[in-house]
């Protein structure tokens, strides 16, 4: 695993370096489409979409750096493990919840699948297959590389994809679905029903959708300026472009027909892993600097983990003060059809 995690920071590092000087640009320029946004500026979807793949175009490679490959900070669920190994228990709760009848010859959706990592885990477990879809073909063609390389193309199945067009996938496809941090974060309220029905339409009567998602929790309040000035300086580090209340996917949800099983809190803060980051990339930052005033590193990255570092202290104050979750729990059904139906 160490040697893994060298490597990937190595490749991180490589594709970094390799990627065209607009492309980083673009980055910075998303990270500041997202401040406007928080500021108020009205936005199309398209132009929203667009932000958030040159964003991740670029922090995929920088994360794997600082070993979040995953691009997702789980709950901290046991103390004595890191960031990995907290992701590894997450993982295995949220494929625990879709309760699969048949794992080995059930086939899932992987909603937002980044590198496909997690899609591997799920079809290492289960013994079936997994489909993933992510908005950036950067992510995808590693995906793509990682399951040639595990010799599991045969089980792994990665594409191109927006949640916000309709799925390509055909009806009852999949067994269960499931998401990490990459589905809710970036809709607008009126959005959410198309996508919910689509997740309904791709799903066998019977099968699950499982999440660890950013929402907000109940507790945050929009008129609450601490509340609205922490908000508008994490949500543009997460990535995301809108925030939503558990009972507004719910309620989606349930429109497009799902019986919704559980909405619930994660069983645990993610800000420990957070700070452990927040440190690594500390001393990380000290290094670049010497890099910056050699010439040998170019001043973005500098930029960019500042940015990095100022949104995530926002997001430890937040969770510390309860008004918004990395991982909220949802777990819906789309019902078994009747005899008669």
């Amino acid at each position: 695993m160490r040697w893994y995690r060298a490597k990937t920071a190595v490749g991180g590092l490589r594709r970094l370096a390799a990627l065209p000087e607009e492309d980083k640009q673009a980055c910075i320029d998303a990270y500041h489409f997202f401040q406007r946004m928080q500021d108020g500026e009205e936005t199309a979807t398209e132009d929203e979409t667009r932000a958030v793949a040159a964003y991740y175009k670029v922090l995929n490679n920088l994360l794997s750096v600082f070993d979040l490959e995953k691009l997702y900070i789980p709950p901290q669920l046991d103390d004595s493990l890191g960031l990995y190994g907290n992701q590894i228990l997450c993982e295995q709760d949220v494929l625990a919840a879709l309760e699969l009848a048949d794992p080995a010859g059930s086939h899932l959706l992987d909603m937002g699948c980044g590198r496909g990592r997690i899609s591997h885990h799920f079809a290492t477990l289960t013994g079936g297959q997994v489909s993933g879809y992510n908005i950036d073909p950067n992510q995808i063609e590693n995906a793509e590389s990682w399951a040639e390389a595990c010799g599991m193309q045969d089980r792994l199945h990665f594409k191109v994809g927006n949640h916000h067009v309709p799925l390509a996938y055909d009806d009852e496809s999949f067994d269960g679905c499931f998401s990490f941090q990459a589905v809710w974060p970036f809709f607008k309220k009126e959005e959410l029903d198309s996508h919910a029905a689509e997740m309904f339409r791709v799903l066998k009567p019977g099968a699950r959708y499982s999440c660890s998602e950013y929402l907000l929790s109940p507790y945050f309040d929009w008129n609450n300026d601490e509340h609205v000035a922490l908000h508008r300086l994490y949500l543009p580090t997460l990535a995301a472009t809108h925030s939503m209340y558990p009972a507004d996917v719910c309620a989606a949800l349930e429109r497009a027909g799902f019986e919704v099983l559980v909405s619930a809190p994660s069983k645990s803060e993610a800000w420990p892993l957070c700070e452990q980051k927040r440190d690594l990339i500390l001393g990380a930052r000290k290094v670049i600097r010497v890099g910056e005033a050699l010439r040998l590193l170019p001043s973005w990255v500098e930029e960019t983990l500042d940015l990095l570092q100022t949104g995530g202290q926002a997001w430890t104050d937040a969770e510390k003060a309860k008004i918004a979750d990395l991982n909220w729990r949802i777990v819906a059904e789309r019902p078994r059809e009747s005899p008669s139906s």
